[in-house]
């Protein structure tokens, strides 16, 4: 959906893909106080956000990784393969130690914290449409000089096992979405889900579905 026409050529512009209308709403109202900034669009899914970027060339495209249908990480793929020019970061509410390197390698430029202050998020969109890649310091120097940093747990090594499909299922059973509904949402068959679930049990070493799920749960948890 188009916001506002821009004028000027020193003007960044913005498209916003978020799927929760209040926040979505609260992008908007914060990039609109930002001199050089402004929102030409916003969509609510990756299908509609595919439709109307190459309609409004936006400079940056703001992502979040939770979306109906196919996932933010998805989005960028597909994003990135036809255009390698517009500036990619993504908002999320989902652990950067897990998800920053993934948004990585999909071809984003950047991974900020929707917890983080107002302040942040602008410096991170400036940032990136610097030229520079975003990400916490934590995240860059744990890239930077892996042998000084602690072994990482046991939960993260198994986590980072899995792909991007497979932590997308797993927030859904974290969220208490049958496989029914996942199915719907993902717009697969339902025994395609459930043998992606059992291919996520077997990757974290859970016994039994029920310990899937109250991992899920736990996990989904403490992402929030």
């Amino acid at each position: 959906m188009a916001a506002r026409t821009i004028t000027g050529s020193r003007t960044k512009k913005i498209f916003i893909v978020e799927d929760h209308p209040v926040f979505r709403q609260g992008l908007v109202q914060m990039l609109a106080a930002e001199p050089g900034l402004a929102v030409v669009g916003f969509a609510a899914d990756a299908a509609t956000a595919q439709q109307e970027i190459p309609k409004l060339t936006p400079d940056l495209v703001l992502v979040d990784i939770g979306l109906p249908g196919r996932s933010g990480l998805d989005l960028i793929k597909d994003v990135r393969r036809s255009n390698r020019t517009v500036k990619l970061l993504v908002i999320s509410m989902h652990d950067e130690a897990l998800y920053a390197d993934r948004v990585l390698r999909a071809g984003g430029d950047g991974y900020v914290m929707k917890q983080q202050d107002p302040d942040e998020i602008i410096h991170a969109i400036r940032d990136v449409l610097a030229g520079h890649i975003y990400v916490s310091d934590e995240v860059l120097a744990g890239a930077a000089t892996p042998a000084a940093l602690p072994p990482v747990d046991a939960i993260k090594k198994k986590l980072a096992s899995l792909t991007d499909e497979d932590l997308e299922i797993l927030e859904f059973l974290g969220r208490g979405k049958s496989e029914p509904e996942i199915a719907r949402h993902l717009q697969i068959g339902v025994a395609a889900v459930a043998k992606r679930c059992q291919r996520i049990q077997k990757k974290l070493k859970l016994k039994t579905t029920n310990a899937l799920v109250r991992y899920a749960v736990c996990w989904t948890e403490k992402s929030d």
